[in-house]
């Protein structure tokens, strides 16, 4: 029986920001749902990098695959840098043969922009039914004229520009070479090798499983287990955000050995990302959980202010709803202080100057929060919306009626979220904010203000 044609696919992992849009999207769901089924139903075994059980240099398994895989597959959304590499180094290798995808928002490259590029619709995290059925068949229809021919067309814009290049020649002893090592150095990596580690994927797919129960002490230890094996393998290279993010999410949400020491450990996590000057609206809203939690541990007031900071960036940046139904709150907590000062005050004046910046804030805090609401109406619109999104979507919106003085819209959009959350420590975290957020709506400043002045 012949060896069962591959397809090797080439593109990030995890949730990555398209800086282009600012819109997060799922890449594994891309993965997941698009690409793999359809390489599937067409026949060839589909393998992506942190799908390959190996020890060593992942490089070494990596080039093997852009040389001799019969099909590959390159998703560059987001525009990933490491795809965009790959994807350069098979157009050298093979003159056909390479499949490029992407997001339909994404913007081309000139350099790829004249190739025959398939696009599908990403939601950020999740993918509509309609569309993973309309994408999959024309993956799958692509495939199927490449293998139905010898010899394809060209789609590398090295071997259709330079006409005259010779063509490369793949060794007469492929099979010799795709059931082992291509040249010595891969060998060496190889001989006597301690068995394969678990790949990233399983280890990805366990540490999504430890979030869903809520155990991030688990979650922790296994992102921990993936960075390092992420240095040891290209200590050259920047590390993963995406790796960064969630293993500083899982760090201050174990709350081990202690609250505030999980805290201060996930801000040093995140400080690679330099959230000063980041465009990432995750690591700014992360930089903005960690101090807002620190600040309601420690009372300093530079917490609050660094929390402030990184919320209304990464709102502002991309109207991103996270950050801007917190960067609300924390407008609110920054009214409660100045309202507690302006009744402490020695002198009228004091007050007087307390008592203004405390209105000012309060209202700020209700005006970001109707700006949330415009940008939470808009996508929950979109009917195909599903999943961990739909939740946050709709338990914003709670939040945001609840702090805008609409009590029965509040209610109601917190049981629709409520009633389909995929994880208990969702609803314990939309109830804790909630819970936070009404004793600072009913203690207001706005109540010293009457028609004729304060």
């Amino acid at each position: 029986m012949p060896e069962k044609k591959s397809c090797f696919v080439v593109m990030g992992f995890g949730e990555k920001v398209d800086f282009e849009s600012g819109r997060k999207l799922n890449l594994d769901a891309t993965y997941k749902y698009l690409i793999k089924p359809a390489v599937v139903e067409a026949g060839l075994e589909c393998v992506r990098a942190d799908e390959i059980a190996h020890s060593g240099v992942i490089d070494v398994p990596m080039y093997k695959q852009l040389l001799l895989a019969d099909v590959v597959v390159a998703d560059v959304s987001t525009a990933n840098n490491n795809a965009f590499y790959e994807l350069g180094v098979r157009h050298a290798l093979r003159p056909y043969a390479t499949v490029i995808i992407c997001e339909d928002k994404f913007t081309f490259p000139f350099d790829i922009k004249r190739n025959n590029i398939l696009t599908y619709k990403h939601l950020g995290a999740d993918i509509g039914a309609s569309e993973v059925e309309r994408f999959k068949a024309l993956l799958k229809q692509r495939i199927a004229d490449i293998l139905a021919k010898d010899e394809p067309e060209d789609d590398s814009p090295l071997y259709t520009y330079l006409q005259t290049l010779r063509r490369f020649k793949l060794p007469e002893d492929l099979d010799a070479h795709r059931a082992g090592p291509l040249m010595r150095g891969a060998e060496l990596a190889v001989e006597d090798a301690p068995p394969p580690d678990q790949t990233h994927s399983a280890l990805m797919e366990e540490i999504a499983g430890a979030k869903g129960r809520g155990d991030f002490g688990t979650a922790r230890t296994l992102l921990a287990t993936v960075r390092r094996r992420m240095q040891g393998r290209r200590p050259d290279k920047p590390e993963d955000p995406y790796i960064l993010q969630q293993l500083a999410f899982a760090t201050y949400k174990s709350e081990q050995p202690t609250p505030q020491a999980a805290l201060e450990e996930a801000r040093n996590i995140l400080l690679p990302l330099d959230p000063a000057t980041s465009n990432d609206t995750e690591t700014l809203g992360l930089w903005g959980a960690v101090h807002k939690r620190l600040w309601d541990i420690s009372g300093d007031r530079a917490h609050l202010d660094e929390a402030v900071l990184g919320y209304e960036r990464g709102f502002r940046l991309r109207n991103d709803y996270y950050n801007g139904i917190n960067l609300a709150f924390l407008h609110n907590i920054s009214a409660a202080a100045c309202y507690r000062r302006a009744r402490a005050a020695a002198t009228p004046e004091e007050a007087v100057a307390e008592l203004a910046e405390s209105i000012s804030c309060f209202v700020l805090a209700m005006r970001v929060r109707r700006e949330v609401l415009k940008i939470c109406e808009t996508l929950l619109g979109d009917e195909r919306l599903s999943g961990d999104h739909k939740y946050w979507v709709r338990a914003t919106m709670a939040e945001a009626y609840l702090g805008v003085h609409d009590e029965a819209r509040a209610e109601q959009k917190l049981q629709e979220a409520l009633a389909a959350a995929p994880a208990q420590w969702m609803k314990d975290s939309t109830r804790k904010q909630i819970d936070a957020l009404r004793p600072l709506l009913a203690d207001s400043p706005l109540k010293h203000i009457r028609p004729d002045g304060l």
